[in-house]
């Protein structure tokens, strides 16, 4: 495992910066609307949030794209340049400065498997034809009858998206490129990268890549976003650190949304056996997905899923808005994702008032998480289970980061932590020894091993 040792005490706070500053929808917008003025310095909006962040019990940003793009971000045209949307190198420099000063590391968001059309060696290719020297970054197809100017070649795309055009990652000059590109950024100051569809990039371009990175920052860490497939393979695979563990994401809105804690107890133990290779990169929202408060049956649960999340072992990320009860669904069309990626106000001030408790859950969660480090790699073992009422013990990986400066805060430790679908109050078992109500609201029988937990009650149990 490579992982740093800070990544043992991270959250993360993530961000869609073009939604969250309010920017244009499209780079041609804001080129049309502003001529004089191409570059708009709203990363800055961000900095009123940092202490908002800190008091959450984060420690970290997880920024969206903020490279050159077209439109959303995820069809970059220039590695090198900040989206003018958001600002430019100095606006960058600063909003690390700001998130460094205050402990919090920068985690960036690097589209490695394709670009947009207007991505410069794409153009090349599209004026210069198969002579371009840049031909061989895409994997296209040219007429039989022969290239002619302004003739387009076929090229492969992102899963259907034509204005995606997909990286040809058998070029040693692509690798080449996201490895400057890296190196690049982690110099500027930024702490690692979530690398996007890192699923649909072969896993043998990411391995010299990441060992190049890593001889110049070694400390810098290195997430993919994998949907589907065999997690811990690819982890080794490619040397990422993790990957997105979207199992444990569908199995607790869906547990949750149909009175079956049975999928979620599968999903437990298969995450046990992804700690054994990798420490996942746990969440209940992200950018992609609809708002946990709206994909919820029934808000009263919002609660059990956050305990999930925080309980078990990984690496936890908090979608901006969630920590406020944000709603929002996606849609499958042409901005469909508007409504999950929205601007936020000037500062926490403005925000509405029936957010603030479950901001405050969020903090009661996430402080308990920080007392007990060794979270981070922690098996959970379940011991009472039906449809309604599930009752799991998490347990620290004593052997975890041994030889690191700070194994001991991520040694050992128990907690025990009971949940009750239902909304009537439920009596559940607890081991005996299982100590008092840490978080939570349930109460301790004194007189036998059992925890009362009212309707939609969670409990989190243990020593100190």
């Amino acid at each position: 495992m490579t992982e740093p040792d800070w990544v043992k005490h991270a959250i993360w706070w993530q961000v869609y910066p073009i939604g969250f500053v309010g920017a244009e929808q499209t780079a041609a917008e804001r080129a049309s609307k502003e001529p004089d003025e191409p570059v708009a310095h709203r990363l800055g909006q961000l900095v009123p949030w940092l202490d908002y962040v800190l008091e959450l019990g984060a420690s970290g940003l997880a920024l969206g794209p903020v490279f050159a793009s077209e439109t959303h971000g995820y069809d970059t045209t220039d590695y090198f340049r900040i989206d003018p949307r958001l600002g430019d190198d100095a606006d960058f420099d600063e909003l690390i400065a700001q998130c460094h000063a205050r402990g919090l590391k920068v985690l960036l968001d690097g589209v490695f498997n394709h670009v947009g059309r207007s991505f410069g060696a794409f153009q090349d290719v599209l004026t210069d034809g198969p002579g371009s020297p840049a031909a061989s970054w895409f994997r296209l197809q040219w007429p039989d009858s022969g290239w002619t100017p302004g003739t387009e070649p076929d090229y492969e795309d992102f899963e259907g998206h034509h204005h995606l055009v997909a990286l040809n990652h058998d070029e040693p000059g692509v690798a080449a490129l996201v490895t400057d590109v890296m190196k690049h950024w982690l110099a500027r100051g930024a702490d690692g990268w979530r690398l996007d569809a890192a699923y649909a990039v072969p896993p043998a371009f990411w391995a010299p890549v990441l060992a190049e990175v890593r001889r110049e920052y070694p400390d810098s860490y290195f997430v993919g976003e994998y949907i589907h497939g065999d997690f811990a393979e690819e982890v080794e695979r490619s040397t990422l650190d993790s990957v997105t563990q979207y199992e444990l994401w569908k199995a607790v809105w869906s547990s949750l949304n149909d009175a079956n804690f049975y999928e979620l107890a599968s999903a437990l133990e298969r995450h046990n056996g992804f700690l054994d290779t990798f420490v996942p990169l746990t969440f209940v929202g992200n950018h992609d997905v609809t708002r946990l408060a709206s994909k919820l049956a029934n808000p009263d649960q919002l609660a059990l899923a956050l305990t999930v999340l925080l309980t078990v072992g990984g690496t936890p990320c908090i979608y901006y808005g969630d920590e406020q009860a944000f709603r929002g669904v996606k849609e499958e069309r042409a901005g469909g994702d508007d409504a999950v990626r929205p601007a936020f106000p000037a500062g926490p001030a403005e925000l509405a008032a029936a957010g603030w408790p479950v901001y405050h859950l969020h903090q009661e969660l996430i402080s308990l998480r920080r007392r007990h480090a060794w979270l981070h790699r922690a098996r959970t073992t379940v011991l009472t289970l039906s449809n309604e009422s599930l009752v799991y013990q998490v347990r620290g990986d004593s052997g975890a980061g041994a030889g690191s400066a700070d194994s001991g805060a991520c040694a050992g430790g128990v907690l025990t932590v009971a949940l009750n679908l239902s909304g009537t109050p439920a009596d559940l078992p607890v081991p005996s020894g299982s100590g008092g109500l840490l978080a939570g609201r349930a109460h301790r029988h004194p007189d036998r091993d059992a925890v009362g937990l009212p309707g939609y009650g969670w409990a989190v149990l243990g020593e100190g």
